[in-house]
């Protein structure tokens, strides 16, 4: 939806399953238009389109794309952004790393993004920019060498090429935002920074990279990082680095107690990666790949009471603190803090709880929309602030 000083929000549609066109589009008819009817009903609906290579190829057909067009003016919707992260299955079986696959080495990627951007580029209406957020370059495992580094540098400026072309020929200004996310080739706010200095390093006062290359910020992977949005904002302020989009999400927090411990293990599931970034009481930080890594690891030695885990599992905005687990809405709330000092930090604004079908039971006691809707009532009250 609009709101104040040229700001949009939507929810990402990454919360329903579909890989195809026809899925997806379902998706928007049966879930996101009883969500608008209960948030935004009678103006315009912000759409975050998450688009599979499948699904993008389907609607690519210029009759499909028409069809898409003459729904959203119907319904009086609109696309601002696509979530260009996973490129195939997200939902219903094992997802773990291959959610980076194909990565920025590949020409995969490139073809995949490009065309994300061809299809928004014809869905952002006048006025409003576009943008796209993609796999944070890599997964750290995956990239074992220096020419890897350089493909990945080299391809993103194959995309960045071919946005600022479309930019200029569609007159709709499109960025493509990498997202930072824990154990990725850019895990930090600061590795993102040395990523793009080497890329301006590389490519010296051409524009187009800051115009067109941003990162997307996810509250819930800087959260888990154990960052501050004060100290994140001022460096990718001091360097250039433009923030495209930010993903409005939660992780968890936890003192990783015997009873905590226990209780997480119903947050550890075989779709998608849990990691978790364990900070001792002496400030010492430990990565583990997985959720289930770091319980086994914990039950075979002495955990420090004062210690603090936090799990890259998105949580609901709404969630309320329990005596066992806690949330990082506080770094949320501190970047919300500076958008209200600063409302043109970034105006594209995204609620990302994708993890919907593998939440415990008791935090699936309503239905997909009334989880969506009550995002909403947390949400807006506090970009109304």
């Amino acid at each position: 939806m609009k709101l104040k000083h040229g700001l949009h929000l939507a929810y990402c549609t990454n919360i329903h399953r579909g890989e195809t066109w026809e899925q997806t589009f379902d998706s928007l008819k049966n879930y996101t238009l009883a969500v608008r009817d209960r948030v935004c009903a009678g103006k315009p609906y912000a759409i975050g389109l998450r688009l599979g290579d499948q699904a993008s190829r389907e609607l690519s057909d210029s009759a499909t794309l028409r069809g898409f067009q003459k729904w959203l003016a119907a319904e009086n919707c609109y696309v601002f952004t696509i979530n260009g992260f996973p490129y195939g299955r997200f939902h219903g079986a094992r997802v773990k790393e291959q959610v980076y696959a194909p990565d920025w080495t590949t020409t995969e990627r490139v073809d995949y993004t490009n065309r994300l951007f061809d299809l928004l580029a014809q869905l952002v209406p006048p006025g409003v920019e576009g943008s796209v957020s993609t796999v944070p370059c890599s997964f750290k495992e995956f990239i074992k060498s220096d020419d890897q580094v350089r493909a990945m540098r080299a391809n993103l400026w194959r995309c960045v090429e071919h946005i600022a072309k479309l930019s200029e020929r569609s007159g709709r200004q499109l960025h493509l935002g990498l997202e930072p996310e824990p154990l990725c080739y850019l895990e930090t706010s600061s590795e993102a920074v040395e990523f793009f200095e080497q890329f301006h390093a590389e490519r010296p006062n051409d524009p187009r990279l800051a115009i067109h290359l941003g990162v997307n910020y996810d509250t819930c992977h800087l959260g888990v990082e154990f960052e501050e949005p004060q100290e994140v904002v001022r460096r990718f302020q001091q360097h250039g680095v433009k923030i495209s989009k930010i993903h409005l999400s939660n992780a968890l927090k936890v003192r990783p107690t015997p009873e905590a411990r226990a209780a997480l293990k119903s947050f550890d599931d075989d779709i998608y990666f849990h990691q978790v970034i364990a900070r001792s009481s002496d400030g010492i930080i430990t990565r583990y790949k997985d959720l289930d890594l770091a319980l086994v690891n914990a039950a075979n030695r002495a955990t420090d009471p004062l210690s603090e885990w936090r799990i890259h599992f998105h949580i609901p905005l709404h969630s309320r603190p329990t005596a066992l687990f806690d949330t990082t809405a506080d770094h949320l709330l501190g970047l919300l803090d500076i958008v209200r000092e600063q409302p043109d930090l970034c105006s594209h604004f995204e609620m990302e709880t994708y993890t919907w079908e593998v939440m415990p039971p008791e935090m699936k006691n309503r239905s997909v929309v009334e989880q969506l809707v009550s995002e909403y009532e947390w949400t807006l009250p506090k970009l109304t602030q």
